[in-house]
């Protein structure tokens, strides 16, 4: 298990998508709001109607755990009272879409993603 990349990263998506789900549960926030929220951090696809360079940057943008973490922490900051539901959300989104193998984009095209750069068990038998 331990040698194997694609595994591992199944497993840290699921437990971090589990997490998300559990404090989001705790802290008593509406599952209307989860269940309205929950893709929109898909819309970030549209800059692949322009061209792909785009495409991957707004993607990619919204598919890392940078902005929903520091949304996380200055909600903390300031005393926010929705953003901590809006940053799990967004946690659970990227989580989730990375459990389903969709991973950051390269500039290339859509399908191009950093989770078909890693090696898979039939590549270490190689």
């Amino acid at each position: 298990m331990l040698t194997r990349p694609s595994a591992l990263l199944c497993l840290e998506e699921a437990i971090l998508l589990i997490a998300t789900l559990f404090a989001y549960q705790h802290l008593h926030y509406s599952w209307l709001l989860f269940a309205i929220l929950f893709l929109t951090p898909d819309l970030f696809m549209l800059g692949y109607l322009l061209n792909a360079r785009l495409g991957a940057a707004t993607y990619n943008l919204a598919h890392t755990l940078t902005l929903p973490l520091a949304l996380l922490f200055l909600s903390y900051l300031q005393h926010w009272q929705l953003a901590p539901a809006l940053a799990l959300i967004w946690t659970a989104h990227v989580a989730f879409d990375r459990l389903l193998g969709y991973g950051l984009k390269y500039p290339t095209y859509f399908k191009d993603t950093h989770l078909q750069h890693i090696p898979t068990r039939s590549d270490a038998t190689a």
